[in-house]
């Protein structure tokens, strides 16, 4: 996914710093979104599997490398913290 750099990720960051009730909700999905033993690995974050990330966007957008829209990630967090 060319859209995994820095850019989405600011985007995203952007979006969620405005929503502080979705901050716990964005934690615990990154840690189970991560590969096990991610600490192990440079830099040590809890980053999901580029493959899943190019599938989970193929699915998404029908392109895998489409970069998640910030407001997309908004409502998947809120689903999220919705079923959990």
């Amino acid at each position: 996914m060319t859209g995994s750099g820095p850019r989405w990720w600011v985007g995203a960051g952007l979006a969620l710093s405005h929503r502080p009730d979705l901050w716990s909700t964005a934690v615990r999905q990154a840690l189970r979104l991560a590969p096990s033993g991610w600490w192990r690995r440079w830099p040590p974050l809890p980053r999901p599997d580029p493959t899943y990330l190019r599938f989970r966007m193929e699915t998404a957008y029908g392109d895998a490398d489409h970069a998640p829209e910030p407001a997309d990630v908004v409502a998947y967090l809120e689903w999220c913290r919705r079923v959990d």
